[in-house]
Order: structure tokens, then C-alpha cells, then sequence
């Protein structure tokens, strides 16, 4: 009999560990801690923790970030999202509350900065063209086309054919193509979303082997952001890499609001 391996696997090694999912509860409650600040949440040696810690980290459940001198940790909700789409159906999903209420908590932290990370098996320049070409970006970003001419300082909208405004707009900050592409961001679909003002995104792109790194981060945002202008990234995240990986489109919750 031949077994085989997937990066799932590592998934539910990290989160069959209730050490773990006490590691990930202390991250929602407050992201981007260091070391020092989870050790002294968890009643075990520093040791202990860097041990689980590096576990999340493998399963690419846990993101890391430099500050200066410090590592900060986040979560990253990306993996709940792949495993959901996977194995959870609408039909599936009344059965599997477990799952979707961590998906839900880890979508819907509230901190000032979020980190999202995933691998896709593509080039960086196959990479950047999806995230800047309209037609491509409108097949897994919720049927959003995203207009610009893609220059340091220009503006940029993403746009629908059901709605005579923006669904959200903003400044291209930094253009450094395939590698990196910093913008600000105002999200303009609800008086509400409109209300959290302006804030900032960051793509960044990095070769690993044969495949590519993405990581995605917003920031800037105020304490308690609105979840609107944030959760959904790991479903746009998980529908470019189903659409460079397969060609095909990921049909999540949402996916077609304004096809």
C-alpha cells in the first residue's frame, strides 16, 4: 500500500494539539505577538512554545514578520480556507461547525495588521499578471476587475459591471513588479466599509523553487476595523491559486457578487 503526503497533513497535526489552538485563541485575541508576550500567556518554558510555534509555522498556520528587533507572530487564515473549500460543502456545512467557527475567528480578527501567506505553484511574472491583469483578477477576486496603468503614484479602481461606482479605490504606492506591490486602499461598497477610511495592502512575492510565496498584507488599520475590509482575502487568495494552479475558477461564498 502507497502513502501519500499533503501539505493538509500538517494542517491537522497543528491543530489536533491542544497546546496549539491555545497558541491560535491567543493570537485572535491579539495579533502580532512576540515570543515573550505568548510564553507569559502559556503556563510552559519558552522552549515549549517555540516548539509549537514552529509546528503553526510549517503548516502555515502562524505567519512571522520582523519589526526591528522583534518577531512578531500573526495568524494566517488562508489554510482553514483551503481545508473548507476542500472538504466542506454547502450540504457539509451544517455538520461541520467545528471548522467553520474557527475559519470564522481567524477571518475575523480584530488587530491593526493582518498577514496572509500562501504557496503557489506558478512563476512571479505568471504571478503579478494575475494580480494586474483586469480580466484575470475579476475570475477569483468576486467578479472585481481592478483598473490601472500600474505606475508608482497612479490611482487604481476595482470596478463592476453591476455597480455605476467603485467597489473600492486607491494609490499605487510601490510598483516593483514581479516582486512587490504596496497600495493604499479604501474600501467604498457599504457606508460602513466607507466609514474605516484609508488603509493599506501589501503584495509580496518571492521564488521559492518551483513555486511562489504570496504574501498579502493590510495594515494600517484602526483597532477594531470593520471585518468587511479584510476577511475576505483568504477566498480571494485561495481562488488565485485554484485559478493559476487548475486554470478553473473556486466557487466560495461570495465569489460571484458582482460577476
Amino acid at each position: 500500500m502507497v502513502t501519500y503526503y499533503s501539505p493538509m497533513d500538517d494542517i491537522f497535526k497543528a491543530l489536533a494539539d491542544p497546546t496549539r489552538r491555545s497558541l491560535l485563541d491567543e493570537l485572535y485575541e491579539h495579533d502580532g505577538q512576540t515570543l515573550t508576550e505568548l510564553e507569559q500567556r502559556l503556563p510552559m518554558t519558552r522552549f515549549g512554545v517555540m516548539k509549537h510555534l514552529r509546528v503553526l509555522e510549517e503548516a502555515g498556520l502562524v505567519v512571522t514578520k520582523r519589526r526591528g528587533r522583534e518577531k512578531l507572530h500573526f495568524l494566517n487564515a488562508v489554510p482553514i480556507r483551503l481545508v473548507h473549500d476542500r472538504w466542506v460543502s454547502k450540504y457539509a456545512e451544517p455538520w461541520a461547525a467545528t471548522l467553520t467557527g474557527l475559519k470564522h475567528q481567524l477571518e475575523e480578527e480584530r488587530a491593526m495588521e493582518k498577514v496572509f501567506e500562501i504557496y503557489i505553484k506558478t512563476t512571479p511574472e505568471k504571478l503579478w499578471e494575475a494580480i494586474t491583469n483586469p480580466e484575470l483578477r475579476s475570475r477569483y477576486s468576486f467578479g472585481v476587475r481592478v483598473i490601472s496603468d500600474w505606475k508608482a503614484g497612479s490611482k487604481y479602481e476595482g470596478r463592476s459591471s453591476k455597480s455605476p461606482t467603485p467597489i473600492f479605490a486607491g494609490e499605487n504606492l510601490v510598483v516593483d513588479p514581479p516582486r512587490k506591490l504596496v497600495q493604499s486602499y479604501n474600501a467604498l461598497w457599504s457606508d460602513a466599509a466607507k466609514s474605516e477610511g484609508t488603509s493599506r495592502v501589501t503584495w509580496e512575492i518571492e521564488q521559492v523553487a518551483d513555486s511562489c510565496r504570496l504574501t498579502l498584507t493590510h495594515d494600517q488599520l484602526r483597532e477594531g476595523a470593520n471585518p468587511e475590509l479584510y476577511g475576505g482575502h483568504p477566498m480571494v487568495l485561495s481562488g488565485l491559486k485554484t485559478l493559476l494552479e487548475t486554470g478553473e475558477k473556486l466557487t466560495t461564498p461570495g465569489s460571484l457578487m458582482y460577476a
